[in-house]
């Protein structure tokens, strides 16, 4: 069994190497995005399964309390995730790949942004929210891992860390809304 010690070092260099490769100049774009559907009013929504459900927890918080506590409009974020009693309704009723599309379908309207975390980018239901997204004038994020997925290719953006490690992943979509979360806030 390896040490602790050298576990972390390994993935650490892993990780900071994927992220040296990364084009920040797409995190631009997002808090852009962001940044504008605050003056507008509009909703934020955030989808993801697993931990990155738990992010898209974490992602909404940091982006509702902060953002609003700051001053000026209120941004309004809302994880697709948050609410277990209609995601299981849809899922036993409609099919786990429909939990998100439906929500969307029922609380989005064109000029809403959806943000989907996915270490793989093939989760159906992350899948079918992307669908939606186009068909219905949603602009789209997709931050993803591994290949990126077919997330990669529906999404308006696609945040790709080329890094086969779902912890990775998952690490890196914190990352991102903590770097969104600290540009908004400099910018007020």
């Amino acid at each position: 069994m390896k040490k602790l010690d050298d576990l972390v070092v390994n993935y650490l260099e892993k990780y900071n190497s994927a992220l040296a490769k990364f084009d920040w100049s797409l995190l631009n774009i997002l808090v852009e995005k962001i940044r504008r559907a605050r003056e507008l009013g509009s909703t934020v929504f955030f989808c993801g399964n697993g931990g990155s459900a738990a992010n898209a927890l974490h992602w909404a918080n940091d982006l509702t309390f902060p953002v609003s506590k700051a001053g000026g409009r209120p941004l309004k974020a809302l994880a697709l995730t948050s609410d277990i009693s209609t995601l299981t309704c849809l899922a036993n009723d409609l099919g786990y790949e429909e939990v998100f599309r439906f929500q969307l379908q029922a609380l989005a309207r064109e000029g809403d942004i959806l943000i989907v975390l996915s270490g793989s980018g093939n989760s159906p239901n992350i899948i079918r929210a992307l669908e939606f997204a186009r068909e219905k004038g949603l602009h789209s994020f997709a931050i993803v891992g591994f290949d990126g997925g077919k997330a990669k290719e529906l999404a308006n953006v696609t945040l790709h860390l080329s890094i086969d490690d779902m912890q990775s992943a998952e690490d890196f979509q914190l990352l991102v809304c903590h770097l969104v979360l600290k540009s908004l806030l400099n910018a007020g």
